[in-house]
């Protein structure tokens, strides 16, 4: 399966000794990511062929933010250079009692500025069977949520299937009624769509009725389908603590909900967990496994992002079947 994936790949910064607090860092790791690079990598590590969209400047952090996806064997030939600079965020890891916390400095990067006509899809989408973009981009300018809708406008008339990550960052908008109207145009052209009961009540004000997890993901489900049309994956977490969550996964179909099994997880880097989920659910479909099985993979997948480092992951398929199958002990192997 040949996918296109359209978002902003940015400098992440995080203070070099683990749960550091960044006001007395003296010492910054330097990774990249990004919501739609971190499904790309997964997926082209479970053996997809995976192609990243993105405008960058010329310069050499930018040269090391494409490096970093050219390692996963992430195509970035549609990849434009221009502009003044790359998205930087910092990251400040939690632990117990005290929240991690991601400081954004993004404004007027490159992919900010894009103007109208800088991307051909009809030439990008060639060839290609899936699109994947979220609800990032479309904060960062109208350029952005502009150039999100045309794409999946164009992909879905180009026969490809379309997943949207209905993320939603509270510090990237200013009004929650932009968010829905964007979100919206880009759910009217998409076949699926990622999302949790946070973003539901964010940006579609809607709160399930029920206090059940799987009566509530069912909710969300119909909620979106009945209004877009597409299927949907949902995430469930249960916050105990910073450094430990619980975690579970539906996928709704029709009247048909999968739910995975919980898995109770303790952290050392949260970020880019959701997007581990994601990859993990489009790797099922693609593989044509059944919704049960691809639910309880992306589940895995989910909670084993949360015990490595960096946004992006090196997890295989066997490692990730193997928690799937109930394998959680953390023996060692050897």
């Amino acid at each position: 399966m040949s996918s296109v994936f359209f978002g902003e790949l940015m400098l992440r910064l995080t203070p070099a000794m683990p749960q550091q607090q960044l006001i007395v860092a003296k010492n910054l790791s330097v990774d990249f990511a990004g919501a739609e690079t971190n499904v790309a990598s997964s997926l082209a590590r479970l053996g997809h062929e995976c192609h990243f969209v993105t405008k960058l400047p010329e310069n050499p952090i930018a040269e090391h933010a494409l490096a970093s996806l050219h390692q996963y064997g992430i195509s970035t030939a549609h990849t434009l250079r221009g502009g003044q600079r790359i998205g930087t965020y910092f990251i400040e890891l939690g632990s117990s009692i005290r929240p991690s916390k991601v400081v954004y400095d993004r404004a007027y990067s490159s992919i900010a500025q894009i103007s109208e006509n800088e991307f051909d899809w009809a030439q990008i989408f060639a060839d290609k069977q899936h699109f994947h973009l979220s609800g990032i981009l479309p904060a960062l300018s109208e350029q952005c949520a502009a150039q999100s809708i045309k794409a999946a406008k164009v992909a879905r008339e180009m026969g490809l299937s379309v997943s949207f990550d209905l993320n939603y960052r509270r510090s990237l908008w200013q009004d929650s009624r932009v968010a829905r109207d964007y979100f919206s145009q880009i759910l009217t052209h998409s076949t699926l769509a990622f999302g949790n009961a946070g973003v539901m009540q964010d940006v579609f004000d809607f709160v399930p009725k029920s206090d059940d997890s799987t009566k509530a993901a069912q909710e969300i489900g119909v909620y979106l389908q009945d209004h877009f049309a597409v299927e949907a994956a949902i995430t469930k977490r249960i916050h105990h603590s910073a450094n430990r969550n619980t975690v579970r996964g539906f996928y709704l179909s029709g009247e048909t909900v999968s739910a995975s099994n919980d898995i109770t997880v303790d952290i050392l880097d949260r970020l880019g967990t959701g997007d581990a989920f994601a990859a993990g659910i489009l790797h099922g479909l693609f593989q044509g496994w059944s919704k049960d099985r691809a639910v309880q993979f992306a589940n895995a997948a989910f909670a084993l992002g949360h015990t490595c480092y960096g946004d992006q992951n090196w997890l295989s398929e066997a490692e990730i079947m193997s928690v799937a199958q109930g394998n959680i002990s953390g023996h060692i192997i050897r």
